[in-house]
């Protein structure tokens, strides 16, 4: 008796059922046996290095000497004595004023002079006089006294009239104007019969001395604290070279030297000075131009650097980094990077040498998996064709 139509379509179902639970543990089985393998990154083995920081900063060249040339004594121009443009020497005559009242009175206080000369000589002979009479009772002592008076009042006047003459000699040479320093002078202000005043605010002509050059830069007192604060923590060294960029872009020929630093910070803008003394034999640099500085502002001994492309930043704006550790998990690193050299990073905190960094591949990983890391020079090489 065959079984009933119900019982045959259950078995046939069991049956269905016991052949799919048997695939699904064969398939898991197959699927366990052949793991995948951890994923493939490109790292970068970090060393420490002497580094050696720079600061580029705008500045403007500025004459080493000034001379703004004004009178001393008033009078009319009757020449001028230089070429406008050209090298003046210190001491080379440049304006001759109308110097006839200044030889006058230079004349009359002669005058005076040699009046108080005589005056004096008649004084001391009728001192010398009263002198011997007083010592015979020949006058009386007061007499006496009057004549030794008389003769200090001559010395007083004779010193008051060489006084007089040194006075009229400064005035007289003061109407003939002479350069105070050496350098290039510029276009006259004046003109032959020009009136010109001992106080007047107009300069008659500027002297620039343009061998050495300054060069004067302004710096940010933030960066400046950063950058001592890293130096200290480094055990860096100071150095005073400086590299000048011209307006075209391209390099002076010969370095600067860091003359002077400001102590005061321009409270309104955040910077303080920085003055650099630059040889301008040739005088390519003129006053005013713009330039760059390339200030060196020390060595770090010890610096470690980090590719750019294994640094990112989170939405924090901290720096990040990829780490492969001793047992091949990554790790995420916060860092504290300083500045970029070319197309790396010079790193404060986070990192250290000998640290295995990510740069390639940090798409496909996150913190606490397992990877296998290939050092970027080996990646290089296979490319190549050079590796052995």
């Amino acid at each position: 008796m065959r079984p009933p139509v119900f019982i045959r379509n259950l078995a046939v179902i069991l049956g269905v059922i016991t052949l799919a639970l048997l695939s699904a543990c064969h398939g898991g089985q197959a699927q366990g046996d052949a793991a995948s393998p951890p994923p493939e990154v490109t790292v970068v083995t970090l060393k420490s290095q002497p580094v050696m920081l720079t600061h580029e900063l705008p500045g403007r060249t500025r004459a080493f000497l000034v001379a703004e040339i004004r009178p001393q004594v008033n009078g009319i121009i009757k020449k001028r004595l230089f070429t406008e443009g050209g090298f003046v020497k210190a001491g080379q005559p440049l304006y001759d004023l109308d110097d006839a009242i200044y030889r006058a009175q230079y004349e009359s206080a002669h005058g005076a002079l040699r009046k108080a000369q005589a005056t004096l000589h008649a004084a001391e002979l009728s001192a010398n006089r009263s002198r011997e009479l007083v010592g015979i009772k020949a006058i009386s002592t007061q007499d006496n006294e009057n004549a030794v008076a008389s003769e200090a009042q001559a010395q007083a006047d004779l010193a008051v009239a060489q006084a007089a003459v040194d006075t009229a000699r400064v005035n007289l040479e003061y109407a003939h104007i002479v350069a105070p320093i050496s350098g290039f002078i510029g276009k006259s202000n004046v003109t032959q019969g020009a009136l010109v005043t001992a106080d007047q605010a107009d300069t008659l002509a500027t002297i620039q001395q343009l061998d050495p050059m300054y060069v004067e830069v302004n710096q940010s007192s933030s960066d400046w604290l950063t950058l001592k604060q890293t130096m200290g923590a480094n055990g860096a060294r100071s150095d005073a070279a400086v590299k000048i960029l011209l307006e075209n872009g391209t390099s002076y020929d010969t370095d600067g030297q860091l003359q002077f630093t400001d102590v005061t910070v321009d409270p309104t803008t955040g910077n303080f000075l920085l003055r650099v003394v630059v040889p301008n034999p040739k005088q390519l640099l003129l006053p005013g131009m713009y330039v760059r500085a390339v200030v060196s502002e020390g060595a770090v001994p010890k610096a470690v650097l980090v590719p750019q492309q294994g640094v990112t930043h989170d939405a924090q704006g901290n720096a990040t980094a990829l780490v492969v550790g001793k047992d091949n998990k990554v790790e995420s690193r916060t860092l504290h990077v300083l500045r970029t050299i070319g197309d790396q990073w010079v790193v404060q905190d986070g990192l250290a040498a000998g640290d295995r960094v990510v740069v390639v591949g940090l798409q496909n990983i996150q913190p606490g998996i397992a990877v296998h890391a290939v050092e970027q020079g080996a990646v290089e090489q296979a490319a190549t064709g050079t590796g052995h």
